[in-house]
């Protein structure tokens, strides 16, 4: 497909690397911030443009790839006829394209995304259409370069983000509060990568619930009053190990 990429973060970006790897023509790069969009479009051999007004109507495919707040502003501006338009967000309603052209819809990466990163994750994606036409057309279009692809509507699309955030938003926070810990108190990070990296490899082969490990777990009171007596002069820590432990141990199997 000839494809238009509006916006030059961190997703428009990624996928518009993605979908050049994979044989797509990316005709244009459209954008406010003047150096990032020259910077990828002059890395993908496609046109930069400024002002949505002067953007190439010639493209099969218009993929809005900005912020969740962005976008309706920039649906707004965004007229392309009977040309597919797409955003790529989990928690944006795909009508806020209905007047952007008669076939709309969703493209949404099911990853965090990381232009400065020099691999590329496996990325499920979710898409939806507002007619089976457009729906079979983004399918075809995502299956070309992605193993996973899933027809989702507004809401079921909106659970997944929500479990997307509290799995690696949240969790990425508590390596960060964490590392924070280590740093004032001359402990090596490094040192629990490790544990980090078996803790998830064992989600691809058990229940998470099943492999719940811990004084928590176990009902070990004692070194949980420990624990927190340490994190004493750590408020905000202490708070969430505290609510974290009482968590576990509410859910108990």
């Amino acid at each position: 497909m000839i494809v238009s990429i509006i916006g030059s973060g961190n997703v428009a970006t990624v996928l518009s690397k993605i979908f050049k790897e994979n044989n797509h023509l990316i005709n244009e790069v459209a954008g406010r911030n003047m150096d990032a969009v020259n910077n990828l479009a002059s890395s993908l051999n496609a046109k930069p443009c400024f002002s949505l007004e002067n953007i190439n109507k010639e493209s099969d495919l218009f993929v809005i790839a900005v912020k969740d707040e962005a976008v309706a502003e920039v649906s707004a501006q965004l007229s392309a006829a009977q040309k597919i338009v797409v955003h790529t967000c989990g928690s944006v309603s795909v009508n806020v394209l209905k007047n952007t052209s008669e076939n709309y819809g969703v493209l949404y990466p099911l990853q965090s995304l990381r232009k400065e990163l020099n691999y590329e994750p496996e990325i499920p994606f979710l898409i939806d259409g507002n007619n089976e036409h457009t729906k079979n057309a983004i399918q075809v279009f995502a299956s070309s370069f992605a193993k996973t692809v899933i027809q989702a509507d507004d809401e079921v699309r909106l659970r997944h983000h929500l479990s997307a955030i509290i799995s690696s938003n949240f969790t990425n926070h508590l390596f960060a509060l964490t590392k924070g810990y280590c740093d004032k108190n001359n402990i090596g990070f490094q040192l629990l990568l490790p544990l980090i990296e078996e803790t998830v490899k064992r989600l691809h082969y058990y229940d998470p619930a099943a492999m719940q490990t811990g004084p928590a777990a176990r009902g070990d009171n004692a070194t949980i009053q420990k624990h927190l007596a340490l994190l004493e002069v750590y408020p905000a820590l202490k708070n969430i190990y505290a609510m974290m432990s009482e968590s576990i141990q509410r859910n108990r199997l």
